[in-house]
């Protein structure tokens, strides 16, 4: 089934965001089974303009704070997550290059990216080390593997990275067109969730990577501002898991008020007054009420960090490290525990497979393991013991 494509001039962007979702609503768990890319709901995205909503208007975008751009990552995750992860990563890949590149590079890019409508995709993973370069004179050469390259299906543009083993190991980022020969995308993503983020792996065979396109000014985690990079990564996924725990309790609460009824030894006359249910759905709620003001903070300061450019300085950026530290591992926390219990307030008949409520449980679970959330409190017990911020890395 097509996506139905909002006029973009009549709708603001999370007004066109909503509609979108709507329709996508409608397919988001036989899409769920099937896996693959959501091609029709790609496009859908690509006419409603978002593409560039972070973009600054004088390069044609709609010039929205991350706040703006978030909130609408996590209006889409509430319908469907891989849909929010690969729309979250264009905007991260867009900073990406704004934050290692220099305006003479990243200005085109963004014109050409709100003219033109491209996607983003990511095959950066500075994890995986199997792709190396060779130098020659005035371009540099790609070859090697890489995996959860979320979004390089049917993209236009990829950022992807390589190990220069000349230069001790140093990674090397670059902006690239997809369609670039000597790029295959494999399709080999299968997972139990995110299915349709297209995470899977790609194989670099002697791609040429011109010195205009490597990220090198200032290039990869170099300043307090180029390292937002991770903090706006770690900020994305948190409205991801929100907005997946905020889905699958609206979804649990239609169940429940439509299908649900009380068990034989209540008292109560019909399930919305059961108090062992309301007990269920008032931990829900304390629950996602804190999150929610733990990542409205975090993106008010990141707002703050991004306005202030090179002049953002180490402890400002350690800071904010702090506060998406805790969105992010209070949205997991509270993302996993909903997921898990919804079916203590939908019952039995709500575990059919036609349902495919288990979807919210295996999206969550399966983005909650991109990092680590031990090394999350780690960081902030680190903090509230000893005061020592978050160090830099492409993790936190």
């Amino acid at each position: 089934m097509s996506a139905k494509q909002p006029e973009p001039t009549l709708l603001n962007p999370l007004q066109t965001a909503r509609a979108l979702a709507a329709e996508f609503a409608l397919t988001a768990a036989e899409r769920d089974e099937r896996g693959g890319t959501p091609k029709a709901e790609r496009d859908a995205i690509r006419h409603s303009g978002l593409l560039a909503l972070s973009i600054p208007t004088q390069f044609g975008g709609m010039g929205a704070s991350w706040g703006e751009t978030l909130n609408i990552v996590r209006e889409f995750a509430r319908v469907d997550s891989s849909i929010a992860h690969v729309f979250g990563f264009q905007h991260l890949m867009l900073a990406t290059v704004r934050l290692f590149s220099s305006p003479d590079q990243w200005q085109p890019w963004f014109e050409q990216t709100a003219r033109k409508n491209w996607f983003w995709g990511n095959a950066l993973n500075p994890l995986d080390t199997r792709t190396v370069v060779k130098k020659y004179d005035g371009w540099r050469e790609f070859s090697g593997k890489k995996s959860f390259c979320s979004g390089a299906s049917d993209s236009e543009m990829l950022i992807a990275s390589a190990v220069d083993e000349s230069a001790g190991g140093k990674l090397l980022i670059a902006a690239i067109p997809t369609a670039r020969t000597g790029i295959t995308l494999h399709g080999d993503w299968n997972n139990m969730g995110q299915r349709q983020t297209d995470s899977g792996s790609a194989t670099f065979e002697r791609v040429r990577v011109e010195e205009s396109e490597l990220l090198l000014d200032p290039g990869p985690l170099s300043t307090p501002f180029a390292c937002l990079r991770p903090l706006i990564a770690q900020l994305h996924f948190a409205h991801i898991f929100l907005g997946i725990a905020e889905g699958a309790l609206e979804e649990a609460r239609q169940y429940t008020l439509k299908e649900g009824r009380p068990w034989f030894k209540s008292n109560a006359r019909h399930v919305s007054e059961d108090p062992y249910i309301l007990r269920h759905y008032g931990d829900f709620w304390v629950g996602l009420e804190g999150v929610r003001l733990l990542a409205e903070r975090a993106c008010n300061q990141l707002d703050e960090a991004w306005h202030k450019g090179p002049t953002l300085s180490s402890d400002e950026r350690g800071q904010l490290a702090l506060s998406i530290a805790a969105a992010k591992v209070a949205a997991t926390r509270t993302g996993l525990d909903l997921c898990n219990r919804l079916f203590e307030v939908t019952g039995a008949r709500a575990t059919h497979a036609s349902l495919r409520f288990d979807r919210y449980w295996r999206n969550l679970r399966t983005q909650t393991l991109h990092d680590p959330v031990d090394y999350k409190v780690h960081e902030l017990g680190d903090w509230a013991l000893n005061r020592t911020v978050p160090a830099p890395s492409f993790y936190s």
